[in-house]
């Protein structure tokens, strides 16, 4: 069902992380539908089908109507897969290699299909690699070592930086490519927190915690960044 603002939610948590639905429920919350159809899209793991099992689990027992698009065995044509994905509500990309999921959806056209969807008002949402995709650019470690990838869907402005407490490195890492420039100023997450972004601003954060939080990253024009933590 088209209309409705165009919306991006980042989560550091949610039901791969978490024991509880808190970053789940949060998020259905914000869905255009009271009972909204929910697509689980696991491509940055490579359909893992652990990982589909979970996501059908946690969301089997809330007010959605779970699906997943599955694009390593496709069984879709192209309208079909269009059809598929623009009914959805709220898609929700899982994590894993951010590189691998952008190429596999550029070779598919779900890129364009994702794009189109959020302009007709569906909430697009994940967590890691699926939080990082949406935004211009991320911080990753889709090559092995802590990096950047500058070549996201850009539905977002700036970066996005997921694990920022949670991983060893993250922080300085992301730090210096911003004050480098490598990377755009951007929003550096905490595990067990989420960020809305409607229309491409930070409209509501949630939090697991008392202390999760999200971030402004921006260079000081010294060399250096200035880091602000943002509560909406």
């Amino acid at each position: 069902m088209p209309g409705g603002p165009r919306r991006i939610a980042l989560l550091g948590g949610g039901f791969s992380t978490d024991a509880d639905a808190v970053l789940d429920t949060w998020v259905l919350g914000h869905a255009r539908a009271a009972r909204p159809k929910v697509c689980f899209v696991p491509t940055a793991s490579g359909d893992a089908e652990g990982y589909v099992n979970r996501f059908l689990t946690a969301f089997g027992a809330l007010d959605c109507e779970p699906s997943v698009l599955r694009l390593f065995r496709r069984e879709a044509d192209d309208a079909s897969l269009r059809a598929f994905l623009l009914a959805q509500d709220v898609v929700y990309v899982g994590g894993g290699n951010t590189a691998n999921l952008l190429a596999v959806w550029r070779a598919h056209g779900v890129d364009r299909l994702l794009t189109e969807a959020y302009h007709r008002g569906t909430l697009l949402c994940g967590i890691s690699a699926g939080a990082n995709c949406w935004a211009q650019g991320s911080h990753t470690d889709s090559f092995g070592p802590l990096t950047h990838l500058p070549d996201g869907l850009g539905l977002l402005p700036g970066s996005v930086c997921p694990h920022y407490d949670g991983e060893p490195g993250r922080r300085p890492s992301y730090r210096r490519a911003v004050a480098s420039g490598t990377l755009p100023a951007g929003w550096a997450l905490d595990d067990g927190v989420g960020a809305l972004f409607t229309e491409g601003t930070l409209t509501e954060t949630a939090g697991r915690t008392a202390t999760a939080r999200v971030y402004r990253v921006e260079p000081d024009g010294r060399g250096g960044v200035l880091e602000v933590p943002v509560t909406v």
